[in-house]
């Protein structure tokens, strides 16, 4: 069987996951290996969506995630694109026989953000046998494009 997913025919769309994913599977993964909680919690990040080639995830931009500014932290942006395109590559592969993990990861921070929920959406670039490549976009409450982020993730066999 190959690392990578069979593509699955739902409503004729082709789906670049590897299974049926759900949001209930990724509120098991939230709660980490030995199920005592994960960053994802911590920061308030949950997976909202689940389509054919997306992920959404979403981030509230309280004061806890501020710089000394007043700002929503880059760090937190960061982590909010590495969450969402590190749970889409773990769906992309088979994974009993893999998972994946982020290789590098880059942002560019183009507005600040103080309140409201972040949105961040990621879409594959590349779905390699070694690596995959996504694409982040994050949106503040308004709408307005806050921080464009690209993870590569490899893909290690169990």
């Amino acid at each position: 069987m190959s690392r990578l997913r069979p593509k699955f025919c739902k409503d004729s769309l082709m789906s670049i996951w590897f299974r049926e994913v759900t949001l209930a599977d990724c509120q098991k993964l939230d709660l980490g290996m030995h199920g005592k909680g994960t960053l994802m919690q911590t920061l308030g990040i949950q997976i909202t969506e689940i389509g054919e080639d997306f992920m959404v995830a979403t981030m509230p931009a309280t004061p806890s995630i501020h710089n000394p500014l007043g700002i929503v932290h880059g760090g937190a942006n960061v982590a909010l694109a590495e969450t969402v395109a590190s749970y889409a590559a773990n769906f992309a592969v088979d994974f009993e026989r893999f998972y994946c993990v982020g290789q590098e990861i880059n942002a560019n921070h183009l507005k600040a953000s103080r309140n409201g929920v972040l949105t961040a959406t990621t879409k594959p670039v590349h779905l390699g046998k070694r690596s995959s490549v996504w694409e982040v976009l994050i949106h503040n409450s308004a709408g307005e494009l806050c921080c464009i982020s690209r993870m590569t993730a490899a893909v290690v066999e169990r």
